[in-house]
């Protein structure tokens, strides 16, 4: 399916969901950034246009592979995921959408903004998109536009999906829970910076690379991988039965990416050889349920007008130590309800 590029067309009217989606379907660049923005905004009209607009595409979604990709500042994302995307353009003929994860900033609206320009021959791929990040938010709310974002990219022809985080911290949960296969890029060196958050995020790579493994870098980037396929090792192995490995490339000069999008396509055979693709889509799927519930009662809670009221105030008296958090939760819930909540 050919992807159009964008053009300078301005919407000279409030088109339906349905031009929307056909829109979509057909390619039209235009229509799907307009559509993304209409999920991010926080006027309750765009959202209820963005959701019969993804409702419209939903079927149309699913076809692609759904990369995520972290790493510490510095690790050179920027460039390997450049690297990375031309390979699957150039050599596999792939369609490829760039979204990021970032709640982090209000300022720079996240770092992919930056990134789009540093990615320059990537973005200027007939076959990319790279799409900045959502504004600052909380992450709940930034991985929810950014997961219907993906739904979309797919309906519009996109059958590879990168999905950055921009920092290390909760968001690599939240991309874990997107996408198919989860890469941790690395350096060597990286270990002290990596201390506090090491296990958790190993434990969710399926793909670890170790980047900048060039020049007199080589040989630490091997000594490196050893250690961390040790390391690997010492994990319980996963329920899919996949085992992670340790990989070495250089995005800077492109070297050994092809074994890095090997590895991707090895794990996205694996899980479908033991019909385990379609079951993880569908627990991801009953998570984002659950997300999107807490989500919403959450943000009805909070705009109901006696809680809107109350909640500074008793959060204040728990603060200060005049009140536990049970009992002002408990208060809180029963002017929400009306009623007295069940004891727990």
């Amino acid at each position: 399916m050919a992807i159009r590029k964008p053009t300078q067309q301005s919407v000279a009217r409030t088109l339906s969901a349905e031009e929307y989606a056909e829109g979509i379907l057909s390619g039209n660049r235009v229509r799907l950034s307009q559509a993304i923005t209409l999920i991010e905004s926080t006027i309750a009209d765009h959202r209820r246009l963005a959701e019969e607009i993804i409702e419209r595409c939903i079927p149309h979604a699913g076809r692609s592979i759904r990369l995520g990709i972290t790493g510490i500042p510095g690790v050179g994302k920027s460039t390997f995921i450049e690297a990375l995307g031309l390979y699957v353009i150039k050599q596999h003929q792939r369609q490829l959408a760039v979204l990021a994860v970032d709640p982090s900033s209000s300022r720079t609206h996240g770092s992919i903004l930056g990134d789009k320009v540093r990615m320059s021959e990537l973005a200027r791929q007939d076959n990319a998109y790279i799409r900045p990040s959502p504004s600052a938010g909380s992450l709940g709310g930034v991985a929810r536009k950014t997961r219907e974002s993906i739904l979309l990219c797919e309906a519009a022809g996109f059958d590879t999906i990168f999905v950055e985080t921009v920092g290390v911290g909760q968001s690599e949960t939240a991309v874990h829970s997107m996408v198919d296969c989860f890469l941790l890029l690395m350096i060597a060196g990286a270990g002290d910076e990596l201390q506090g958050i090491k296990r958790g995020i190993m434990e969710m790579a399926d793909i670890v690379a170790i980047n900048k493994a060039d020049g007199e870098n080589q040989e630490r980037a091997r000594r490196a991988a050893n250690e961390y396929s040790q390391a690997l090792h010492l994990y319980p192995t996963p329920d899919s039965g996949w085992q992670p490995e340790v990989l070495t490339c250089s995005a800077l000069n492109s070297t050994d990416i092809d074994s890095v999008w090997d590895r991707v396509l090895a794990h996205y055979e694996h899980m479908q050889a033991r019909n385990l693709f379609s079951a993880h889509r569908r627990e991801q799927a009953r998570h984002w349920l659950r997300q999107s519930l807490q989500d919403d009662l959450w943000q009805d809670f909070l705009q109901h007008p006696e809680i809107a009221t109350r909640y500074p105030e008793l959060e204040q008296r728990v603060l200060r130590g005049e009140m536990n958090s049970f009992a002002a939760a408990r208060q809180l819930l029963e002017a929400y309800t009306g009623k007295r909540p069940p004891a727990r």
